[in-house]
């Protein structure tokens, strides 16, 4: 078996690749991986580092947008996984064609490439922000999409594309969107990892508004146990929704940060959303269609973000230059 990970030096492909060369995902314990990353700033090569010498893994730097190099490396593996995205919110707002390029078209290449190459299965790696934002109740696949932000949006533009290319071409395809994640080689612009190692120096963390907004939370090795499995039993042109089942608030979410990192309210600076309040507000998943599949969260809130904290707490050599990186201006503020 040989698999192809696109986007696999980020934050959730690497856990991907690491579970999978590390013998976590049975029947795939000799599997062979190839890891094609353009190396973007959140593509970072030591996420890959407790792997590289591992005999049945090869990395080539390549771009999804890019056919030549698509058509390169794909012949001869047996499943793609793309995770290859850019997935940040705030930047999609200030830069929103990189998202648009690299979200839709790049998504396009990569099922145009494998169809050319007769690639047997592909998992195509999306987000529930395609879905908008629910007042109550939870999202099953078959809501409307109803994109709030150029980040979104291009998700979405995306899972059409993978919608057509399974119904158009019969390609064996199927569509994953998730929660929140959270976990360890977090890049550091988002909210957990920023608030985490801001808390851990004694700097403040900007929560917006009061802290309504309500997110449900995924730790990472979870996310990648609903991929491989999606991978494995999912069906060709099929959506699958993973979540993690546990909601809270974004003050909630920092109450608990707090008490991870034994510090208190005075740290907390309540600013204004630079997008607006009005929209976005929750987002919940109804996971049930991949729970026949045999899916269910394993790591509690709790025992995920004591996980989480402490990798932070012993990983400074990997944060600490990503973190200057934005104190220069080449990485944006957190959400």
């Amino acid at each position: 078996m040989r698999v192809l990970v696109t986007g696999g030096a980020g934050f959730i492909g690497s856990h991907y690749v690491r579970t999978m060369l590390s013998g976590g995902y049975p029947g795939y314990e000799d599997a062979e991986v190839t890891v094609f990353d353009k190396l973007t700033y959140a593509g970072n090569p030591a996420n890959l580092f407790p792997v590289a010498s591992n005999p049945r893994y090869s990395f080539v730097r390549g771009d999804i947008c890019d056919p030549t190099e698509l058509d390169a490396v794909l012949p001869g593996h047996d499943a793609v996984v793309n995770f290859a995205a850019e997935t940040h919110v705030d930047r999609s707002i200030t830069g929103a064609s990189d998202f648009v390029l690299t979200n839709v078209l790049g998504a396009q290449q990569v099922f145009a490439a494998a169809l050319r190459a007769e690639i047997p299965r592909v998992v195509h790696v999306s987000t529930d922000e395609v879905y908008g934002s629910i007042d109550e109740g939870s999202w099953t696949e078959d809501e409307p999409l109803l994109p709030n932000s150029p980040y979104s949006a291009a998700k979405a533009g995306g899972d059409l594309l993978a919608r057509a290319y399974a119904k158009t071409y019969g390609l064996n395809l199927s569509v994953t969107r998730c929660s929140n994640n959270y976990g360890p080689y977090h890049f550091p612009e988002k909210v957990i990892p920023l608030f985490v190692t801001n808390l851990l120096d004694g700097l403040p963390v900007p929560l917006y508004g009061e802290g309504a907004n309500v997110r449900d939370w995924l730790f990472v090795d979870d996310h990648c146990r609903g991929i491989q499995l999606v991978l494995e039993k999912g069906g060709a042109g099929e959506i699958y929704n993973i979540g993690g089942g546990t909601e809270l608030s974004n003050r909630e979410l920092t109450e608990r940060l707090l008490a991870a990192t034994g510090r208190d309210w005075s740290l907390v600076d309540h600013i204004v959303d630079p997008r607006g309040g009005g929209h976005d507000f929750r987002y919940s998943v109804d996971f049930s269609k991949i729970a026949g599949l045999g899916y269910e969260p394993r790591t509690s809130f709790d025992e995920g973000l004591a996980l989480t904290v402490q990798w932070y707490r012993d990983n400074r050599a990997w944060w600490e230059p990503l973190k200057a990186a934005v104190a220069r201006g080449t990485a944006a503020v957190a959400r």
